[in-house]
């Protein structure tokens, strides 16, 4: 099978392909293709996965491209995780809502609107292009904002389009592994939108075991979460929600503490990949051991501005990855009929009540040769669904904003947003992202 990663240069490839390392079965990939716009980075990245797979007997194969259709040429999935503008332009996400009051986070807010304004005239070429050269191909999506791009790119490719994210993976893992249960053998109930969902439910044997976890100060308390949230606010809610949701409930924490620091998240970042990539150039023996150490470091300050001074993440959490995983679990199910229940980005078809038909949600599926399906869930709470739904609503008004270039429809967007508090300051927001990021600009300019 052949395999297109674009964004191939990003940081993260090397997660993909450690997975398909590990892949033994005889109907595995074969072939990589990884195409990016940025050929440095395509070479740097390349070299990490020589090196990865020179550990292994009969890796799949590699190849480079700045061409996208070559990259999507007779390939059987397509793993798309771009990044448009770079991360230059995520930290002009971040700085123009900060500038205005109001949190700069790379997928919620205003920043995360932005991110999806430049990205999705992007994402819907990329599906006309799979449509033309590869229409058999299933595309995985992680490109964020994750649910906003997939619904896009399913109005494109329809159904053979899935998006993931390893927030929820990593939730439902970490509530079964309190509890002392294989996360294998367990299952959950959660359900939302792309990083704004709640688990609310860990069945194993029969039994929802979540209110067991609830109720022990102990165990909730040695989760992430329950450092993140506070164990009355997650009992307030009977629910633990995904750790994006905390720049809902605790907003004005969340907004002063990143105005506090040096850099913001993005910054720290580019920093970060500014002097990888350089050291990747001068092209050093150790390629993979330097990709490793800067993963590492990384993941270590994920969500460093919700956590106290000195805290630290749990060592499992910062090994990092999951995403990979569940990629290669969809391929498994489709290419070789090995059924699977996953938490995916979908259409809902009626699985979450009062919420759209065809808008994309995040909830458990299953997944087989004929792709996925979600599962039906319990109704959300009113406070749910109200939040799903606004949320839900400015995700389709961007989504139509970057397809006609309506400025109008972009400031309603910004201001409908739960985390944007005054016209006016939507209407700044929009010509702050037009002044500083020229692909935002692009949108309403062509």
């Amino acid at each position: 099978m052949r395999l297109a990663i674009l964004g191939g240069g990003g940081f993260r490839t090397p997660l993909v392909y450690g997975a398909l390392l590990t892949d033994h079965h005889e109907q595995r990939v074969d072939e990589v293709r990884l195409h990016d716009v940025d050929e440095s980075r395509l070479e740097a990245i390349g070299r990490v996965l020589t090196q990865m797979g020179a550990a292994h007997e009969d890796p799949p194969s590699v190849l480079t491209t700045t061409d996208l259709d070559e990259a999507l040429e007779g390939a059987d999935f397509v793993f798309s995780a771009i990044r448009v503008g770079g991360l230059e332009g995520r930290t002009q996400d971040e700085r123009v809502a900060l500038e205005l009051g109001l949190l700069g986070q790379e997928t919620t807010g205003p920043g995360g609107l932005s991110f999806g304004l430049r990205t999705l005239p992007v994402a819907r070429h990329v599906a006309e292009r799979v449509r033309a050269v590869a229409p058999d191909a299933w595309v995985i999506n992680f490109t964020n904002p994750a649910g906003m791009i997939t619904e896009a790119m399913q109005q494109v490719l329809g159904d053979r389009v899935v998006g993931i994210c390893d927030s929820p993976i990593g939730l439902g893992r970490r509530a079964a592994a309190t509890l002392g249960l294989d996360p294998l053998t367990t299952s959950v109930d959660y359900v939302g939108l792309n990083h704004l969902g709640w688990l609310r439910g860990v069945h194993s044997g029969g039994e929802d075991v979540l209110p067991r976890l609830l109720a022990d100060d102990r165990l909730l308390g040695s989760m992430e979460e329950g450092q993140l949230f506070g164990l009355d606010w997650i009992r307030t809610l009977g629910a633990i929600p995904n750790e994006y949701l905390y720049y809902y409930y605790f907003n004005r924490d969340a907004v002063a503490s990143i105005r506090a620091a040096d850099q913001t998240r993005g910054e720290y970042l580019l920093d970060q990949q500014r002097g990888f990539y350089a050291s990747m150039a001068a092209s050093p023996p150790d390629a993979l051991g330097e990709w490793d150490r800067v993963r590492m470091e990384r993941n270590a300050t994920y969500m460093k501005e919700a956590r106290d001074e000195g805290e630290e993440r749990d060592e499992h959490d910062v090994q990092g990855g999951g995403y990979e995983g569940v990629a290669l679990a969809i391929m498994a199910a489709i290419s070789r009929g090995e059924p699977a229940s996953l938490i995916l980005n979908v259409r809902n078809r009626g699985a979450v009540p009062g919420v759209p038909e065809d808008a994309v949600v995040e909830v458990p599926c299953t997944v087989d040769s004929d792709g996925p399906r979600p599962l039906p869930v319990s109704p959300l709470t009113p406070h749910q669904l109200g939040l799903v739904l606004q949320v839900k609503g400015v995700e389709r008004l961007t989504i139509s904003a970057s397809a006609t270039g309506d400025e109008r429809q972009a400031v309603e967007a910004f201001a409908l947003h739960p985390l944007v508090d005054s016209v006016t300051v939507a209407r700044e927001l929009l010509r702050g992202y037009r002044a500083r990021i020229p692909a935002v600009d692009a949108v309403f300019t062509r």
